[in-house]
């Protein structure tokens, strides 16, 4: 079987073999209902109330402001639509960016079908929201401003500290959906002014069906599931609690982690990125250069289509992405390519790779060499190049 070489961390990862192991037990030995009363719910209790002390010490909140979801999509649907549900007497006006996952922006698009008024800020050429844009967007019926952390695709960490200070000068509510930034970036709500952030356990190599939101107290947001008492009634369902403690071990893992292996991964990107960059012609760097998530690099290619280059890198054994996962299978080009400026046919031939702890200096050089290999090999089969080396000769 030859060696795969896994480079879609931002779309799930491999959940790491300490998570597994703590988990099992709660499948077979210590599997009680946490709501019941006898010891085996209570171990299940106990267990669930230790991982939401671990969640609030690592964004420095309280652990009454944790609350464990099915993943990202549901906490950004929770704090967006019952944001919108409670507070609409004071305003039915929300801002976001035009980068956002699509569980924020098919939100804000079911708000609009239901009387409220969403605009979509712009960002720059790097992907960075535009802070005069945001403030000349704010209405006195705005109730809620959501801009995610750092961007799925192209990596852009966004100036998260300074939107939540916009939004509390005015008394608007900041939501964050932090689920690439959580785990590859040290985040502190108090010192970036964040209300609610959403975060899921299968992209911090927990694993997959769990997440949280953060909702800071004071926050009046109402349930969203409705049913039991579970979650301080605002969450009903019996808990996850394997996967609960699997994202447990997985947080405190990657906190415990973060700055050695962050800085390794940075090396390996910026290596990535460098060799791409001076070796491939017709080639950009999406994203900002500086401001990204550690694991991140997003290129587009010009004369390519993006989804003959993932098939013959799959053939390769490697796994990498044109974009976000969950829009795989779509014909359309990106909607943040789309946002930052590309042509459409630009945007057509985008690659996201992101790596992960075990990606190594020789993964990357492999998939660089591969990478050129398959370029030169599509180009030379596109017109569109052909005309563009002839046009350039005459030159």
């Amino acid at each position: 079987m030859k060696k795969v070489i896994y480079l879609d961390n931002a779309a799930t990862t491999k959940t790491a073999p300490e998570v597994v192991d703590a988990m099992l037990p709660y499948f077979t030995e210590l599997y009680g209902n946490a709501s019941t009363i006898y010891e085996l719910g209570g171990s299940s209790k106990k267990a669930m109330n230790e991982v939401r002390e671990t969640i609030a010490d690592i964004l420095g909140a309280q652990e009454n402001e944790i609350y464990f979801t099915a993943g990202g999509s549901e906490s950004d649907n929770w704090a967006l639509k019952a944001t919108a549900e409670a507070y609409r007497a004071k305003g039915n006006h929300i801002i976001t960016s035009k980068i956002e996952h699509h569980a924020i922006l098919h939100t804000c698009e079911y708000l609009e079908k239901n009387g409220f008024e969403i605009t979509y800020v712009d960002v720059d050429e790097n992907g960075k929201i535009k802070l005069s844009e945001l403030k000349k967007a704010i209405r006195p019926t705005t109730i809620l401003i959501s801009v995610m952390f750092a961007n799925n695709e192209i990596g852009t960490i966004q100036p998260i500290k300074e939107i939540g200070e916009i939004a509390h000068e005015n008394g608007i509510l900041f939501h964050t959906d932090a689920v690439q930034a959580f785990g590859q970036l040290p985040i502190n709500v108090d010192e970036y002014h964040i209300d609610m952030l959403s975060a899921s356990g299968h992209k911090l190599n927990g694993p997959k069906g769990i997440g949280f939101l953060y909702i800071r107290k004071g926050v009046k947001i109402r349930s969203f599931i409705h049913g039991g008492a579970q979650e301080r009634k605002r969450r009903a369902g019996t808990e996850n609690i394997p996967g609960i403690v699997g994202l447990g071990v997985a947080a405190r893992r990657a906190a415990e982690t973060m700055k050695e292996r962050t800085a390794k991964e940075i090396a390996l990107r910026d290596h990535l990125i460098d060799r791409v960059m001076k070796e491939i012609p017709y080639t950009r760097l999406n994203g900002d250069r500086i401001d990204r998530l550690p694991n991140n690099a997003n290129f587009s290619f010009q004369f390519i289509e993006g989804e003959s280059m993932l098939i013959m890198l799959d053939m390769e054994g490697i796994c990498g992405s044109s974009g976000s996962a969950c829009t795989s299978g779509s014909l359309d080009p990106s909607h943040v390519l789309l946002a930052i400026g590309l042509p459409h046919e630009i945007a057509h031939g985008s690659l996201r790779l992101t790596l992960s702890e075990e990606t190594t200096l020789e993964d990357i050089d492999f998939v660089v060499d591969t990478i050129k290999n398959i370029v030169e090999r599509l180009r030379s089969m596109s017109p569109l190049y052909e005309d563009f080396v002839k046009k350039q000769a005459v030159k």
